[in-house]
């Protein structure tokens, strides 16, 4: 599918559309993850029919969306916000009233869910891939999302290696240190960075066109006593997604009109996981961060234990949802598997 670009001005700021198909067709919505842009999803675009009208705006702070700054007490609010902003925009979805089936990956799952949290009746169906728990990412011990600790310790802005944060601010393109984004790339939002293609360096685009700094990713931070040494700001990307900020279960459970969900996950997925390799409970189970209390004072979160929990709620409440998991698959199925997840997409259309 040919894609264009539209700028649409709306809650304050200007925000970069990635749009293609025809104005009348079926709308699906793309909203992408973290350190990405609406341009992750291009790979996808090329296993989808012509009938369809793909929009995929780029979240503020990322692409060439202004630079706006979050307020993590929101907690992924911001960014819902500004995406139902757009649903009504006559150059993107045609008339008023577009009930697009919703597709979200890793954060932009989050962003999904709160978008049908608040607007449920404009969402035909919810594709989740690899999407962040509903209570949040780290600081939680059980499928209930019951919070590690008071303080939240061990989430938030401190959490980001801040190795990548500099060489990420710095545009950094290289593959010699393990920090480089492209190897964090390579590493983590695939499971084979083969699968990466021909694509990688406009993959590449999108993860340094991450705004930088404590408004956008990765945030603020605070010292506290407890274990690893920080907790979340108020500001900023990685606080957004702080059990502190984001603990969408209950209301996504008790949301009115419960479209179909798709949840779509990799199995060899090493940041949304149960032993994700971005979550301080893992990664001091494994010894790479010092000090580790053990694991009744700090687990690893059980990510995907929590959002299966969470899921299985909302389908005896009425709802309903099916699981796909691809095995050998990272983070970012429809980059490593297309055409599979393309398949699943059009399974939602209504």
């Amino acid at each position: 599918m040919e894609t264009e670009t539209v700028r649409v001005e709306a809650r304050g700021i200007t925000q970069h559309v990635h749009v293609a198909g025809p104005a009348d067709g079926t709308p699906v919505l793309l909203i992408h993850g973290n350190c990405s842009s609406g341009a992750f999803w291009h790979p996808l675009l090329r296993h989808l029919p012509a009938t369809l009208r793909i929009v995929a705006p780029d979240l503020r702070g990322y692409g060439a969306t202004d630079a706006a700054p979050v307020d993590a007490t929101r907690g992924l609010r911001d960014f819902a916000d500004d995406v139902a902003a757009l649903l009504d925009h006559p150059a993107l979805f045609g008339p008023p009233g577009a009930r697009p089936v919703v597709a979200g990956h890793s954060l932009g799952g989050g962003v999904a869910m709160q978008l049908l949290v608040d607007r449920p009746d404009r969402v035909a169906g919810l594709l989740l891939e690899s999407p962040v728990s509903p209570y949040g990412f780290g600081g939680t011990r059980d499928l209930d999302g019951t919070p590690t600790t008071a303080d939240f310790a061990g989430t938030g802005g401190g959490s980001a290696n801040p190795d990548f944060v500099k060489r990420l601010a710095a545009g950094d393109r290289g593959a010699d240190q393990p920090t480089s984004p492209r190897n964090v790339m390579r590493a983590t939002y695939v499971a084979d960075p083969a699968s990466l293609g021909t694509d990688e360096e406009a993959l590449l685009d999108t993860v340094l066109s991450t705004a930088i700094g404590d408004d956008n990713y990765p945030g603020t931070a605070a010292s506290v006593d407890t274990w690893p040494g920080m907790a979340p700001g108020d500001r900023g990307v990685l606080n957004t997604m702080s059990p502190r900020h984001f603990r969408i279960a209950e209301d996504l459970v008790a949301v009115p009109a419960k479209p179909p969900v798709t949840w779509i996950r990799g199995d060899r997925d090493v940041i949304v996981s149960d032993t994700s390799m971005l979550e301080f409970g893992q990664l001091g189970a494994l010894g790479l961060v010092p000090g580790w209390p053990g694991a009744d004072a700090y687990p690893p979160q059980p990510m995907v234990g929590q959002t299966r929990a969470v899921l299985d709620r909302y389908a005896a409440a009425g709802g309903s949802y099916r699981e796909v998991v691809y095995p050998g698959c990272g983070h970012s199925p429809h980059v490593e598997r297309p055409a599979d997840f393309a398949a699943a997409l059009l399974d939602l259309l209504p």
